[in-house]
C-alpha cells in the first residue's frame, strides 16, 4: 500500500482506541488477531460498517485466557469508538461521552497514532463473505442486552447436557473457563440470552394423518415457509443475517447458545427437499454460499494468529462421520446432483461446498438409497421415526 493510500485510510477509516489494557490480552476484529504490548492501545484504518470486537485477558505471563467477550459495532468513516478496562472486572467499558470527544480529537490529530495497529485490508474480503448479510437491524434484534457476549452465562442452556460432541467440547471449555471469570463479572447482568428466532424441531398439526405428518417432517419446506413468513416477515436476507450473526457469535465469541441456534438454522434449511427447486432457488443458493465462506474459514488447518480455543474445535467435532453437519449435507448433496430441473448456481456452489467439505475434512458423501427414496444411517438423530399407531386403520405419526 502506498503512502498516499495509507493517509487517506488513516483519516477516513474508523479507529478503536483501547487504554489501559494489559499486556498478553488477546484483541480481535473481525477475522483478525492482535497480542496487546506494552505500547499497543487500539486499532486504526478500519472500514465504515459492522465488524466484531472480541477479547480475551490473560494471566501475567500470557499462558491462560478468560473466557472471549465481544460486541458487534457499525461505525462511521471516521469515527472514533473508545473503551477503557476496567481492572477489577477484566471487561472493556464505554467512557463518559466528554472523555469519548476529547479522545477522539486526539486519536483524528494523529496523537496516538504511533500506538494503533492498522486493520489488515488483505483479510477484509474474508471478513465480508462472513457477513454481508449481517446489518444494523439484524444485530439490533439478536444481539443480548448490553450487546456484550459471552459464554460465562451460558451454562444453563444445555438442561438435558450436551448431545453432540461438538457441545460436549464447547461445554467442557466453557467449564474450564467459566470458573476463573465469574466472579470478577459480578456486576455484569446474569443470564444475557440473545433474542433469537425459535425455530420448532418437528411439525406438529391435529386433523391431519400420520403418513401427511410423516411426508411434512421428511421434507422442512412447509416448515421454513411458515418460519419466513411469521418470524422474518418474509425477508430471506434476514434469516441469512441470523444465520451469520450466529456463526460469528459462535466461533469468535465462543457463544454455545449461538451455535445451538446456528444449527437450527442449518438443519431447517437442508432439510428442505422441495424448496431448493421450486420457491426458493435463490434463496438456498445465497444459504449454501453462506454456510461455504462460513465452514472455509473456520476449518482453516492453520491460524494467522493466537488461537481463541473454539477455532481447534472445528476440526476436532466435526471430523466424525456421524455429525449432524454430515449427515444433513449427504442427502442434500445428492437431492441437488440428481435433480432432473436444478438452477444453475444452486448446482455449481452445492458442488464447490461438497468439494471443500471432502477436501478439509475427508468426508465421503453416500448417495440416497433406492429403498423409499432416501437414505438414512441408523444413528442418524435427524432421521425420522416412524411408529404404528393403529395397525389395523394403518395410521403413523411421526416423532
Amino acid at each position: 500500500m502506498d503512502s498516499e493510500k495509507a493517509l487517506e485510510l488513516v483519516k477516513h477509516g474508523a479507529t478503536l482506541l483501547f487504554l489501559d489494557v494489559p499486556q498478553h490480552t488477546l484483541i480481535g476484529i473481525d477475522t483478525q488477531m492482535f497480542t496487546v504490548g506494552p505500547a499497543f492501545k487500539g486499532i486504526k484504518m478500519i472500514p465504515p460498517g459492522i465488524h466484531f470486537v472480541f477479547y480475551s485477558s490473560s494471566t501475567r505471563d500470557g499462558k491462560e485466557f478468560s473466557p472471549t467477550i465481544g460486541f458487534f459495532i457499525d461505525v462511521a468513516p471516521s469515527q472514533v469508538l473508545v473503551r477503557k478496562w476496567n481492572q477489577q472486572d477484566e471487561w472493556l467499558v464505554k467512557v463518559s461521552e466528554e472523555e469519548e470527544e476529547r479522545y477522539s480529537q486526539a486519536v483524528k490529530s494523529l496523537e496516538f497514532d504511533k500506538h494503533l495497529g492498522p486493520f489488515n485490508l488483505s483479510q477484509y474480503g474474508a471478513w465480508k463473505h462472513l457477513s454481508n448479510y449481517i446489518t444494523k437491524d439484524v444485530i439490533e434484534k439478536f444481539e443480548p442486552v448490553g450487546g456484550e457476549i459471552t459464554v460465562i452465562y451460558e451454562s444453563a442452556i444445555l438442561k438435558g447436557g450436551p448431545k453432540t460432541e461438538m457441545e460436549r467440547a464447547l461445554d467442557e471449555q466453557m467449564k474450564k473457563t467459566k470458573s476463573g471469570a465469574a466472579s470478577s463479572t459480578t456486576e455484569q447482568p446474569k443470564g444475557n440470552r440473545f433474542y433469537y428466532t425459535s425455530i420448532p424441531r418437528i411439525i406438529k398439526h391435529k386433523g391431519i394423518s400420520g403418513q401427511e405428518l410423516t411426508s411434512l417432517n421428511l421434507d422442512k419446506t412447509q416448515l421454513l415457509e411458515s418460519v419466513l413468513s411469521k418470524e422474518y416477515k418474509d425477508s430471506e436476507d434476514l434469516l441469512l443475517g441470523e444465520l451469520q450473526f450466529s456463526f460469528v457469535a459462535f466461533l469468535m465469541g465462543q457463544s454455545l447458545e449461538s451455535f445451538m441456534q446456528w444449527k437450527s438454522l442449518v438443519s431447517l434449511l437442508l432439510g428442505c427437499t422441495e424448496a431448493p427447486f421450486q420457491t426458493r432457488s435463490e434463496l438456498f443458493t445465497k444459504f449454501i454460499k453462506v454456510i461455504y465462506h462460513q465452514l472455509k474459514y473456520g476449518l482453516q488447518k492453520e491460524s494467522s494468529g493466537p488461537e481463541m480455543g473454539v477455532l481447534a474445535l472445528l476440526d476436532d467435532s466435526w471430523l466424525a462421520s456421524d455429525s449432524f453437519l454430515h449427515l444433513l449435507c449427504k442427502d442434500f448433496f445428492a437431492l441437488v446432483e440428481e435433480a432432473s430441473v436444478v438452477d444453475g448456481d444452486l448446482l455449481s456452489w452445492t458442488r464447490k461446498f461438497k468439494e471443500l467439505l471432502e477436501s478439509r475434512l475427508g468426508w465421503e458423501f453416500q448417495k440416497k438409497s433406492d429403498v423409499d427414496g432416501i437414505y438414512f444411517d441408523e444413528d442418524d438423530e435427524y432421521a425420522p421415526v416412524v411408529e404404528t399407531l393403529n395397525e389395523s386403520h394403518g395410521d403413523y405419526m411421526a416423532t
